[in-house]
């Protein structure tokens, strides 16, 4: 009676091991919801880097409309800026930069790291009845 006692206990013992092992294995799948996403931001004309753009991230929703909430972010002098914690699905990535054309693109944010270079581009000249 002993023997089956302990059998018994060792085995309850075991099914707990198993069931925290499949939990971590769980917890471990669902950190790699976000993901990381590095910027660069150049000018597209002679690929110099943009400083202090300022890069303005919201979710997009699946009817494609933009989601109230939303990052801001501002470029290093090396034209670079990076974030962390970006729930994948679909994002609107836009930059604004002094004296260069404002830049828009949605991306789909489906892998753990996401490396984007966006080119900036001079401001087209400006037509008026006017001159």
């Amino acid at each position: 009676m002993v023997y089956r006692k302990t059998i018994h206990l060792k085995m309850t013992h075991l099914r707990y091991i198993a069931l925290f092992v499949v939990l971590m294995m769980v917890a471990g799948m669902a950190e790699h919801k976000s993901a990381t996403l590095q910027f660069i931001v150049i000018k597209d004309e002679n690929g110099k880097p943009v400083r202090n753009a300022e890069i303005v991230l919201h979710g997009v929703d699946k009817h494609g409309k933009q989601r109230s909430d939303g990052l801001e972010l501002k470029t290093h002098e090396d034209g670079k800026a990076e974030i962390s914690g970006i729930p994948f699905g679909k994002i609107r990535v836009q930059v604004i930069a002094h004296g260069l054309r404002t830049f828009g693109e949605d991306y789909d944010i489906n892998q753990a790291t996401h490396a984007i270079t966006i080119k900036m581009q001079k401001p087209q000249e400006q037509y008026t009845i006017y001159k």
